[in-house]
């Protein structure tokens, strides 16, 4: 497994996660949680453009990554490293801690600082969840996810192939939980004790301000029950999905979205919970 994270080349990557989305994609049409009325084909098309600009930064910081797990790696620098711990735990505490810091505590600043929050906002006014969803970021936000991961892997001291692990399991789940299906109550609730399900992160697309913040991870459920930012939803269809101050159709086109971080908004809206 080291050997092949270590060296995996970029279209096999690429391929692991064209091949989860369009699977899900598929699943969607079969068992969708909700019927949207708009073009699933448009809406895709938007989260797309999103994704190339995330793989446009990522690329660009690409180099900051390894040379920082390397770094690592050679001076054995990291919480991780200095417990001395075996090989086969080191690899389940850099995932947990990977998904703490790259994903759930970086995803619940950009909740919390507003200037942040402008541009994690955009993941936000998309009215219509689907695994598509999982791929709409602005820019920028990217930029700060590949800070939060940086510390992560210079903090705990995690070798590039850990990191390579991390983001394809980091990418498909972020697929599973926002794609548009219905699973038996049962098993979805299930697997919400462990990893992130699809009806315990729709809570989080929630307009209704007290559910848009609570559910913050991505990989695995851990982080909000033991960090108290678990909300569950009984009936997760009466969710309403989206921000209430950009339920206009011109919110869901691509160059408007990369406009939203410097528009000026209404703070009281923003603020101000909506029943649900």
């Amino acid at each position: 497994m080291e050997a092949f994270f270590e060296n995996i080349p970029p279209t096999y990557r690429s391929a692991l996660l064209v091949a989860g989305l369009l699977l899900l994609w598929i699943i969607e049409g079969f068992i969708p949680r909700f019927r949207f009325s708009n073009n699933r084909y448009r809406h895709a098309g938007t989260s797309i453009f999103f994704s190339v600009t995330t793989v446009l930064v990522n690329a660009g910081f690409a180099f900051a990554v390894v040379k920082a797990a390397e770094w690592t790696g050679s001076t054995q620098f990291g919480l991780l490293y200095w417990l001395g711990v075996p090989a086969w735990l080191h690899v389940i505490l850099a995932l947990l801690m990977l998904d703490f810091l790259g994903a759930y505590l970086i995803h619940l600043v950009l909740h919390k600082v507003a200037w942040m929050w402008h541009f994690h906002k955009i993941h936000h006014i998309d009215t219509s969840i689907d695994v598509t969803s999982a791929l709409r970021h602005h820019p920028v936000e990217s930029v700060f996810r590949v800070a939060a991961l940086i510390v992560a892997v210079v903090s705990m001291g995690i070798p590039i192939w850990m990191v390579m692990l991390y983001q394809s399991v980091s990418a498909l789940m972020s697929q599973f939980n926002h794609a548009n299906i219905k699973l038996p109550g049962w098993l979805d609730k299930g697997l919400s004790w462990v990893i992130v399900s699809p009806d315990m992160h729709k809570v989080h697309h929630s307009r209704y301000q007290p559910e848009t913040d609570s559910n913050y991870a991505n990989i695995f459920s851990i982080w909000d029950r033991m960090l108290g930012t678990f909300v569950s939803v009984p009936d997760t269809t009466r969710i309403r999905y989206g921000l209430d101050e950009y339920q206009d159709a011109r919110y869901q086109e691509i160059g408007v979205l990369l406009k939203v971080p410097w528009e000026k908004t209404n703070v009281l809206m923003e603020q101000q919970p909506v029943n649900s």
